[in-house]
């Protein structure tokens, strides 16, 4: 294991264990915000097509942005997760239209559109552990979303990547290798963040997120293993 995969590692651990310590409320309020701003980006709010994820236990909640997307007319992809860790996708229908899949994921009931579907995108939202100053994101590992932004990549498609996490998510360093890609816009209870492309898009860079206030150390307890 190198260096940097090794720092990766125990960072994850850390924040893995923070994102435990939160409360079912903290995850909660977190969640509400996190919705309020999002829904509210020039990047998302524009969309005709976002692939977004559902949260699952403590990780910064989707859920509410999910729904608000598609009342909105928004068409959502959800991921799909396959048995060599890449993913398929589909189209969101509503909570209800919801399964359960293994490693405690939630998953579209709908037909499979395949793994290019993402290309569609305007917008993608991905799941992260954190994010530091220059976009670079910190997944758990399991390569599903290198995988994503690789096929981006190579197919020349450009959505805008966005990120929501909890306040202390947004760290000095990531510890990056040459596969990383950095994300666009970073969504905090109290804060939005853009790094790179996001701040050329809008000519901003970081901006409060309605006064909210902090949601201190994040709270983990999503089982997903694929960001």
């Amino acid at each position: 294991m190198n260096t940097e995969m090794s720092r990766k590692t125990l960072l994850r651990r850390e924040l893995l264990a923070a994102r435990r310590l939160l409360t079912e409320e903290d995850v909660k309020s977190a969640a509400a915000v996190l919705s309020r701003t999002a829904s509210g980006l020039p990047e998302l709010s524009g969309a005709r097509t976002v692939a977004a994820y559902v949260s699952v236990g403590s990780e910064p909640g989707t859920r509410t942005l999910l729904d608000a997307l598609r009342a909105r007319g928004v068409r959502v992809l959800l991921p799909v997760l396959l048995p060599d860790n890449d993913l398929d996708w589909g189209v969101y229908e509503g909570a209800d239209r919801l399964v359960r899949a293994g490693r405690g994921l939630l998953e579209p009931g709908g037909e499979r559109l395949g793994r290019d579907a993402v290309l569609a995108a305007d917008a993608v939202l991905l799941p992260g552990l954190a994010v530091d100053a220059h976009g670079m994101r910190l997944g758990r590992g399991g390569g599903s979303y290198d995988r994503v932004l690789a096929r981006l990549a190579a197919a020349g498609a450009h959505p805008a990547l966005v990120v929501l996490l909890y306040d202390d998510e947004v760290v000095a360093r990531v510890p990056a290798e040459p596969h990383d890609h950095p994300v666009d816009v970073v969504v905090t209870p109290a804060a939005i963040r853009r790094t790179g492309r996001g701040a050329d898009r809008t000519g901003s860079g970081a901006g409060p997120a309605a006064g909210h206030p902090v949601i201190g150390r994040p709270a983990a307890g999503g089982t997903d293993p694929t960001v």
